[in-house]
């Protein structure tokens, strides 16, 4: 088994940053050091990008096959080191480590279904006026890919824009979050054992300011997939216009769960809290703003409050953890000021609502519900990213939509009944990219994965997420016979 490396990769060689500088990565849950990681700037992102370009036209011209044998062997890679592979991830995230472990299982699945996938980029023959010409669609590669990637899931943001980009026959320049780096390396060093070659995928981590310019002002660089704040977003497609590169941006969320009053309250209440607390809330697709029926509410409120009050809080390689701290202190500190904000308006704070007293160390913060929100809230408008579960009653199925409605956001929206024309209406009528029934995880390699509104431009997973790793290029032959 190889050794792991923590450093940059660019051109097929593992690099300190150009200018010497580095970053002290911390565990979360401890605060202590986990190493010094490259911080590079522009530079480094330019010598990436010089070794995606020249390492294009070798690497598109190969077959799709050939690309499935190296994203398959990265697959393998993966697998035969999940455990340590999930507790590094763990370290550097915070997560509990079943969920770190559960990530790369996912990279896996990620790398063996684009591998197939990549076989399954179809053209077409379109039908002539004339009997001397022929029409034909055939796909090509974009060309270099850069990925900007966010800390909350530091293997799947990242291995879902790889996958599909190499099995288009792209070339990568991934720059992952400076605070959970070292996910991104083992992904990068799965493909160099798999026998990517030199410059096909290349990792640099440092200033995201600098290297995000340098990526949007390269007209080499002909995509940017980004996954982050829709903050972010806009700035990255203001930046765009002068290049005209494509982005694929997976923005924030502020999902809704309606909660009908035909469920099983103690059900679906344990379910909540398992999802609502996974990651610590930190989650783009967490179930955010909970509306529970008038006539269920006050059991399903008491429900999450004990289930609440007795998660046990720890390290994530704890096995008996629940719930792992917050990435970091701004983190931590940006929860607390939208709590607090909201409480000065009116809501209430029936558990939680601050530091554990127990954990000097760690970016921990009790699980916290609160009541009595309005819409004009902080709490109610923007994603939290944390765990905290507002609860908001309803009286009917209109009110419902309405309340689910009312944000500026629309990736993920949940709803919990045992009836189908409530689901129909509900899928028919929620304004979000992805709708889970009496589910709660909508995600899986082959299901497209994005959002409406200002949740973002575009989808990953799924075949739409390699379509838009290609560009259709018309045919025409005339003259024929």
């Amino acid at each position: 088994m190889p050794d792991f490396i923590f450093k940059q990769l660019i051109d097929g060689q593992w690099v300190d940053a150009a200018n010497g500088n580095t970053w002290d990565l911390l565990n979360p849950a401890t605060e202590e050091s986990l190493g010094l990681m490259p911080f590079g700037d522009a530079a480094d992102a330019e010598a990436a990008l010089d070794a995606a370009a020249k390492a294009f036209p070798a690497w598109s011209r190969t077959t799709p096959y050939e690309r499935a044998e190296i994203l398959m062997k990265a697959a393998a890679w993966v697998r035969e080191r999940i455990d340590e592979l999930g507790r590094i991830s763990t370290e550097e995230s915070g997560k509990p480590l079943r969920e770190s472990t559960a990530e790369w299982v996912t990279a896996a699945n990620l790398f063996e279904w684009y591998a197939e996938e990549g076989k399954r980029a179809y053209g077409r023959t379109i039908p002539a006026r004339k009997a001397d010409r022929r029409i034909m669609v055939v796909y090509s590669p974009v060309g270099v890919v850069g990925t900007i990637s966010a800390w909350n899931f530091p293997v799947y943001n990242i291995v879902r824009s790889w996958a599909a980009a190499l099995a288009a026959g792209c070339t990568v320049v991934g720059r992952p979050s400076e605070y959970t780096p070292r996910s991104a390396m083992l992904l990068a060093q799965a493909l160099v054992e798999a026998g990517i070659p030199a410059g096909v995928i290349n990792v640099i981590n440092g200033d995201p300011e600098a290297m995000g310019q340098a990526m949007l002002k390269d007209p080499r660089c002909r995509k940017i997939s980004f996954t982050g704040s829709t903050r972010v977003g806009k700035i990255l497609l203001e930046g765009s216009a002068e290049t005209l590169t494509k982005l694929a941006l997976e923005l924030g969320g502020n999902a809704p769960v309606l909660v009908f009053p035909d469920v099983d309250v103690e059900q679906v209440a344990k379910q909540a809290i398992a999802f609502k607390y996974r990651n610590c809330g930190q989650v783009c697709i967490a179930p955010q703003r909970f509306f529970v029926h008038s006539r269920i509410a006050e059991e399903f409120i008491d429900r999450v409050t004990n289930l609440s009050r007795n998660l046990k809080l720890g390290n994530g390689l704890d096995a008996s953890t629940d719930v792992g701290p917050l990435i970091n202190a701004r983190q931590r500190e940006r929860v607390e000021q939208l709590l607090a904000a909201s409480v000065a308006q009116g809501a209430e704070v029936l558990v939680g609502g601050s530091r554990p007293e127990d954990k000097p160390r760690g970016y921990f913060y009790n699980p916290t519900v609160v009541t009595n929100l309005k819409p004009d809230m902080p709490l109610y408008r923007e994603e939290i990213f944390g765990p905290v579960m507002p609860v908001i009653p309803f009286d009917d199925v209109d009110e419902a939509l309405a309340l689910a409605n009312n944000t500026e956001y629309g990736l993920a929206a949940y709803v919990q009944t045992g009836n189908l024309n409530t689901a129909i209406r509900m899928y028919e009528e929620l304004e979000y990219g992805m709708v889970a029934i009496n589910d709660w995880l909508p995600s899986t390699p082959e299901a497209p994965f994005g959002g409406v509104k200002q949740s973002g431009i575009g989808r990953e997973c799924g075949r739409e997420g390699m379509e838009k790793y290609l560009e259709p290029k018309t045919v025409f032959i005339g003259g024929l016979p």
